[in-house]
């Protein structure tokens, strides 16, 4: 199918001079991109077997869905049919939170913590053992680099899960002085971005409190959610504590709207949050929303621009674009621009874009069709609005979905591309001149997730850090994790938090 391409390329040079030309007829619009080869060094995965067809997995069982409706998951580098996912209707929702319901009455709330935390131990392990096989899964059907899959998701699964099999037996710590119950039957659902560590973010803690869970993961990406769900079999998690069911945005909405489900915590854009807000408006049902977000990162003169370059490119670039804390504003004080520009500029020209299984691939595929078109509507509507965009001229294969390292200057704060999420590889920069003005254009979004401060001043970064309005803010680096540390948002961004003490209150009720 034909690709939509922006209509023009404007480039900055060495000197900081811009100069345009048809998208067409340009020439290399970087010019480091042929200066190292690499061998091919793909990760093996023929010994990966997927299943033909993948079941809802209820009651501890997979089993086939009541609608007899299947859709296809599709590699995204490739544009290859993997395998088909169960498309779930509300008779199978309704199942699944049945046997939920069912775990959670008769052995799950009743189960002593230091049991439910042996079986988190026992999950945390598997997944220790079975890594390298999910993470070429997590890369095959999400079209993230392996060393994404491989070096950050995984291990970040593993570590969640262990984190919150230590809290299990706790909870009387975390909360001292509180009398504490499980809420019931949590209902969670999860985007394309991290499938696997969005379903151990949500899982863990809820099943460390003492609920039951039915899952819902993304269309796009369902297939390491079922193979969690074997892993949750070999560990014999007992039948009904976790249930998996598959399918479109009508699976979603039945299980946020079925009556016996105690909690929704939903993860994924904005305006589906909303509505899940609204459907939920006058019931006693819990809700979490992890939403959108257009982080901003704020370089100052006194930042090590080095590390402040390298820190923006893991930020925005070698994730694709695909987190919702992803830096994709970036904002630069006037009297280092031109340096941060030509160092970001010489730097994306290196990074290399092809088969996300390739070891040395540092930008794999695009999620969906959908969504490339989206970034692809979003580019241009900044070059309509008068920004100016640079971009590697990365080699896009043949088949896929692809985009290209890029980012605009001359961007203003009225520009979509400075004010939507754009989720892909794609950095809006612009500048600014005092604190004060940093703060301003930083708080100036209708999100609220995160933010990175560069400065080698730390006087300076507790000042900032406390006028940001974002869930988290990064100091020096951007886009580190960890399980014992809370994440979540302000405004648009969402409420509630996962992770850290903090990820347990969702799941208890208090008094």
């Amino acid at each position: 199918m034909p690709r939509r391409k922006p209509s023009q390329l404007t480039i900055l040079d060495r000197n900081g001079e811009r100069g345009e030309r048809p998208i067409g007829k340009r020439e290399r619009s970087l010019d480091f991109g042929e200066r190292w080869s690499y061998a091919p060094a793909p990760e093996a995965h023929s010994y990966i077997r997927l299943r033909d067809r993948y079941q809802l997995f209820i009651g501890g069982k997979f089993v086939a869905p009541k609608s007899g409706e299947y859709f296809d998951s599709v590699n995204p580098a490739t544009e290859e049919k993997l395998t088909e996912i169960s498309s779930a209707n509300e008779k199978d929702v309704d199942l699944a939170v049945k046997a939920a319901r069912r775990a959670y009455k008769n052995i799950w709330s009743k189960m002593p913590g230091r049991e439910r935390g042996k079986y988190l131990f026992r999950i945390a392990r598997l997944i220790q053992e079975k890594a390298r096989e999910l993470a070429v899964l997590e890369t095959m059907d999400g079209g993230k680099t392996i060393k994404e899959s491989r070096d950050i998701d995984l291990p970040l699964v593993a570590a969640h899960f262990f984190y919150y099999a230590g809290w299990a037996d706790k909870l009387h710590h975390a909360f001292p002085g509180q009398k504490m119950r499980p809420l019931g039957v949590a209902g969670q659902i999860i985007p394309w971005n991290f499938p696997l560590l969005m379903a151990a973010w949500k899982l863990a803690p809820a099943l460390a409190c003492g609920n039951t869970c039915v899952l819902k993961p993304a269309e796009t990406t369902s297939v390491t959610a079922l193979h969690l769900a074997e892993i949750l079999q070999e560990a014999e998690l007992p039948d009904g504590v976790v249930n998996i069911v598959t399918g479109t945005g009508e699976t979603g909405s039945a299980l946020v709207t079925h009556p016996d489900v105690d909690k929704i915590a939903f993860t994924g854009s904005t305006e589906v949050g909303k509505r899940i807000a609204m459907a939920l408006a006058g019931t006693k049902k819990k809700l979490t929303l992890e939403l959108g977000g257009k982080a901003a990162n704020i370089i100052f003169d006194d930042a090590p621009v080095e590390q402040a370059v390298e820190g923006i490119i893991a930020g925005i670039y070698f994730n694709q674009g695909h987190v919702c804390c992803a830096g994709s504003r970036l904002l630069v004080q006037e009297s280092v621009f031109r340096q941060v520009i030509r160092k970001l500029r010489d730097r994306i020209s290196t990074l290399r874009l092809g088969n996300p299984l390739d070891k040395n691939t540092d930008i794999g595929a695009i999620n969906s069709r959908a969504q490339l078109d989206k970034i692809c509507e979003l580019v241009d509507s900044g070059l309509k609005q008068g920004a100016q965009l640079v971009q590697s001229r990365a080699h896009l294969p043949a088949k896929g979905y692809w985009y290209p390292p890029s980012f605009f200057t001359g961007v203003t704060a009225s520009h979509r591309i400075a004010q939507e999420e754009i989720f892909g590889p794609v950095l809006s920069v612009m500048t600014f001149r005092t604190p004060e003005e940093a703060i301003a254009r930083a708080n100036n979004t209708r999100y609220g997730m995160s933010a990175g401060v560069w400065t080698d001043k730390g006087s300076k970064i507790f000042k900032i850090v406390h006028q940001l309005r974002a869930g988290v803010v990064w100091a020096n680096t951007y886009n580190k994790f960890d399980p014992s540390s809370p994440f979540g948002g302000y405004k648009e961004s969402g409420f509630g938090r996962e992770g850290g003490r903090h990820g347990l209150l969702p799941y208890l009720s208090l008094r």
